[in-house]
């Protein structure tokens, strides 16, 4: 399937964003909010839970739903409901089998917790944070509504984000990393902001997806070697016994998957990308 037609739930959040900043080429986005944004683009203004007729309307003609929408955590108040991942999933896919269109979720590696190793996508999920386990149970939830409505649906298991995430983009004077007796900072999955959406434009296009689908860059980066690359300075404190060295996503079904296999996670490329982003990011 070449540049197909796709709506974009929660489009004015951060990953909707940078699909609006990086858009893929002769891809036609239709973009969903509940309040009008002052960012161009084709929008449709509609709360996808108290009103499914217009998910419906909008979703008429789509190939492919992306569903971006839900709470994050430290981002939608004390009050956020993350069960609400799991009602705008199921909301998604039932859109999906009124339109015939697939199905993709945004996901997150939170589903398999606090654990260390290279993690495959039939790892067993141990979330350990109510985002985590509000994730996990709507792959759950929607996968067996899309195998009931007929809709295939795809989890995309996303790693740290280079730039949003809590180093990179929680970033503040003062900010302070654990350190390992080996004396280095905590090593994670990772993908540059840029590269995220160019795989998204990607997979988009693609004709079929697994149910799940782990989404980084190869390889694990340092934390503070990605703050040294975009030269914000950071102190360091023993890392607890509990802290976990490194976490790191298998991608090798994903590199199956892509046109052009991902280059391995490079702290000093992911750092010039987001610092041609941050700026229009913060304007949106």
């Amino acid at each position: 399937m070449a540049n197909p037609a796709v709506m974009v739930l929660g489009a004015t959040g951060r990953i909707g964003r940078l699909l609006q900043l990086c858009p893929p080429e002769g891809l036609a986005m239709r973009l969903q909010a509940r309040r009008m944004p002052r960012l161009a683009g084709d929008w449709h203004i509609f709360d996808p839970l108290a009103e499914p007729a217009a998910l419906a309307r909008a979703a008429e003609g789509m190939a492919v739903l992306l569903c971006l929408a839900g709470p994050v955590p430290g981002r939608g108040g004390k009050d956020a409901d993350m069960a609400d991942h799991i009602r705008l999933a199921e909301a998604a896919v039932r859109a999906g089998a009124s339109a015939g269109a697939r199905v993709l979720l945004a996901s997150s590696a939170a589903v398999y917790g606090a654990r260390g190793g290279l993690l495959a996508e039939d790892a067993a999920l141990r979330p350990a944070s109510a985002y985590g386990a509000a994730k996990a149970e709507m792959e759950a939830r929607a996968a067996a509504l899309g195998a009931q409505l007929g809709v295939p649906v795809c989890a995309l298991r996303i790693g740290n984000i280079a730039g949003l995430d809590a180093a990179l983009g929680g970033w503040r004077p003062g900010f302070t990393l654990d350190r390992f007796a080996g004396g280095g900072t905590p090593r994670r999955s990772y993908i540059g902001a840029r590269t995220l959406a160019e795989v998204l434009a990607a997979l988009l296009a693609a004709p079929a997806l697994p149910p799940v689908l782990n989404l980084a860059q190869p390889g694990a980066v340092e934390m503070g070697a990605l703050l040294q690359a975009a030269g914000r300075p950071f102190a360091v404190r023993p890392a607890p016994a509990a802290a976990i060295p490194e976490v790191a996503l298998d991608v090798a079904r994903l590199q199956a998957l892509l046109p052009v296999p991902l280059a391995a996670a490079d702290p000093a490329r992911m750092a010039a990308e987001w610092a041609v982003l941050e700026p229009d990011m913060a304007d949106g």
